[in-house]
């Protein structure tokens, strides 16, 4: 019976091609089968790692915090290079040029992902917004969060600053950032679960060695990553006990 991997659902789409040739590259230097089950909803992706479906797992830092806390996975890699921030934006034709430009009522478009609308929230504390005076709109990804900047059907959005610069140039353009985030040292991660702990140590070591590898230099091209370094176990807790304050 094949493992599980998946991939938090921020990921661009482009990249979608990127994360089945990983699995594959995968399966060959560890020999053993592991199916890819990639996911729209993070509601979704949620509920099958609650109900044991995933066994190895690209996270974002919000779930990275439930994973090794509940369910018992460890933090094996971060990708290098490679941080997580939030973007603030508005159309290219909004008059907002600032976010304490925001006005209570504005209509805010955002996606279920935790730590990038957290992030946004405390960013929009200059302007004395929060939940109770402006409007949600929530998306399932940053291309629709885009569109509806771009339709006027949102006057702010926030978007994981990836997702951001992996928009296409048509779209960007008739975007405006306003803010962005710049913590440094939250970050997705390779998180492996108990049914993988026998091959922890050689999955490691392959990642670690992807880019010394022309094929695995090949495929992190096409996730959009330069490589991977390690992840000790007390980077992993000070992540989480700082997405833990910042949600809380």
């Amino acid at each position: 019976m094949p493992l599980n991997l998946t991939v938090s659902p921020d990921f661009a789409p482009d990249h979608i091609s990127g994360w089945f040739y990983f699995n594959t590259y995968l399966q060959r230097k560890l020999g053993i089968p592991i199916h890819l089950e990639l996911y729209d909803s993070f509601a979704k992706q949620r509920e099958d790692i609650r109900q044991g479906k995933v066994d190895l797992i690209y996270a974002n830092p919000y779930d990275a915090s439930m994973l090794v806390r509940e369910m018992g996975f460890k933090a094996l890699v971060k990708p290098m290079q490679k941080t997580d921030e939030t973007v603030i934006a508005v159309s290219a034709h909004s008059p907002v040029n600032s976010v304490e430009d925001l006005k209570p009522g504005s209509i805010l478009a955002t996606t279920d992902d935790p730590d990038v609308h957290t992030m946004g929230m405390i960013m929009l504390e200059s302007a004395d917004l929060d939940e109770s005076n402006i409007q949600l709109k929530t998306l399932k990804n940053y291309v629709l969060v885009a569109k509806s900047l771009l339709k006027g059907e949102a006057d702010v959005g926030f978007f994981l600053k990836q997702g951001y610069d992996e928009l296409s140039e048509l779209i960007k353009s008739e975007m405006k950032p306003l803010v962005s985030s710049q913590i440094g040292v939250i970050h997705h991660v390779i998180l492996a679960g108990p049914a993988f702990s026998e091959y922890q140590e050689a999955l490691t070591e392959t990642l670690l060695a992807m880019t010394e590898d022309e094929k695995g230099k090949g495929v992190l091209q096409n996730m959009g990553l330069v490589g991977w370094e390690l992840m000790s176990e007390e980077d992993s807790e000070f992540m989480i006990d700082l997405i833990d304050t910042l949600i809380d």
